[in-house]
């Protein structure tokens, strides 16, 4: 039987994370905390009569964190109760390829029925987020637009600053089908009737996009879960993931302000207050608000179609009651170069242009992604990156999308957008406007192959993704 420090040796070679063969895990039970991940066929009852039948982890998408301590090894034993081979992402952890969850990097897969055990060693600190990498194609049940995802929190040694209550939400889109602008006049038609018969046919549309009948936040929609309730005066502590599959998202409370201080769970070198909070698909914010504003107010989406479908959560003053209320808000756009410190940027080892094009028509209405003018193979060979070594990344959109572009196993520092210094801010999750122009730069530290992608689900499986070695 491994002794404890025995173990600790081991995961430490091998990275942060360690598989591990039925005769370690008697050692390991009785070592180190652990985390149960079950994936399983679940309904979630969003509002009354409102049921989704989905499959979750542990049962649940209400919005409760799973907790870690920075540097501290977890047992993770992931079940598998579902009839399909699920991946399951480790999202903004610093971990080997082996546990990091993607078929791409050939990570560890959960086959049906099955489970896998391993060590991990949580870091860096802050918000994180853990949910399925699996490739969902014209399935919207599976993948991200199911409820396979939970927030991660792992705890920092050091203080995000004083507050009075931790609040955490998380955001999510159901009953996804497919549309299009020239098919919605087809109103006598379900939306996947309409997809069946175009794919049949000879005709078709410019390309598909998703659309949503429901949201909600915590597992709820808005109005139907309980009030958030505060007293006047009060710090409270909002850490907000947007875990859609496609969506990004806007968000306000009227009367209050946001005092951002994280980004993606990285303390930011400069914080600021908002109006809005904007959030790219994997985007996580960290966010402090004082509560001087006295009401039951609709904290949600700018969106009134989103906020009507149930995106949002209500915050109750106490002594206070009444119908919930919204106001539009106004104030200054969401800008990343808000929480920049604006230096100037470190010198750049390599530089590697990344130019984003879509291939209309190309699979039946649904686009093909290039990187390069290059669609995305199995086949293809790893782009080679360097250890320790600053990778300057250039991109440039050449589609009137908005992507939210995701390395895993790495942190990088924006440098710019359109042209704007974000120095200082560290993400593993940045939005690319319609035409517009970004430079990150990446030191990579984990060796082996990292996966890079657009978070935006149905991109990703339509080959919005590249693979890199880290040697």
């Amino acid at each position: 039987m491994l002794t404890r420090r025995e173990l600790l040796s081991l995961v430490g070679k091998a990275g942060g994370a360690l598989l591990l063969a039925p005769s370690a895990l008697a050692s390991l039970r009785n070592s180190f905390p652990g985390l149960a991940l079950r994936i399983t066929p679940t309904k979630v009852e969003i509002a009354p009569g409102k049921v989704i039948q989905t499959v979750a982890y542990n049962h649940g998408i209400d919005g409760s964190p799973l907790r870690m301590h920075e540097g501290e090894p977890v047992h993770v034993q992931v079940a598998n109760d579902s009839d399909v081979e699920e991946y399951v992402h480790w999202h903004g952890f610093l971990v080997p390829a082996s546990v990091d969850g993607t078929m791409e990097e050939r990570s560890l897969s959960v086959p049906p029925g099955g489970k896998v055990d391993y060590l991990l060693v949580p870091r860096p600190r802050g918000s994180r987020y853990v949910h399925s990498h699996a490739m969902a194609g014209r399935d919207l049940t599976r993948g991200t637009y199911s409820g396979q995802f939970s927030f991660v929190y792992v705890e920092p040694r050091a203080s995000l600053g004083d507050y009075d209550q931790e609040i955490f939400l998380s955001t999510h889109e159901w009953e996804g089908y497919f549309t299009n602008d020239e098919l919605d006049e087809e109103a006598t038609e379900t939306p996947d009737q309409r997809l069946r018969e175009h794919i049949a046919s000879e005709m078709e549309p410019d390309h598909w996009e998703v659309a949503y009948k429901s949201a909600s936040i915590n597992g709820k929609a808005l109005g139907h879960g309980e009030p958030i309730r505060v007293k006047e005066g009060q710090r409270v502590l909002f850490h907000i993931l947007n875990a859609s599959a496609t969506e990004n998202i806007r968000l306000s409370l009227p009367g209050h302000l946001f005092h951002v201080v994280a980004l993606d769970g990285n303390l930011v070198p400069r914080q600021n207050d908002v109006a809005i909070l904007e959030l790219g698909v994997g985007e996580r914010v960290d966010a402090v608000v004082e509560m001087y504003t006295p009401g039951v107010w609709i904290f949600g989406s700018n969106d009134d179609v989103s906020r009507e479908q149930g995106m949002g959560v209500v915050i109750e003053y106490a002594g206070r009651a009444g119908k919930p209320a919204w106001r539009d808000p106004t104030g200054q756009d969401w800008d990343y170069s808000l929480f920049s410190n604006a230096e100037a940027p470190d010198k750049a080892d390599v530089t590697l242009p990344m130019v984003i094009d879509r291939a209309m028509r190309s699979l039946k209405g649904f686009e093909q992604w290039l990187i390069n003018d290059h669609a995305y193979s199995d086949s293809d060979a790893p782009t080679i990156l360097h250890s320790g070594v600053r990778h300057r990344f250039s991109f440039t959109n050449n589609s009137d999308d908005w992507h939210p572009l995701h390395f895993h196993r790495s942190r990088f520092e924006l440098i710019s957008i359109d042209g704007k210094p974000t120095t200082g801010i560290y993400k593993d999750v940045f939005v690319i406007k319609p035409f517009g122009t970004a430079i990150v730069d990446l030191v990579p530290t984990e060796l082996g192959l990292t996966l890079f992608h657009c978070h935006n689900q149905l991109h990703m499986d339509s080959g919005f993704k590249k693979v890199f070695n880290t040697i």
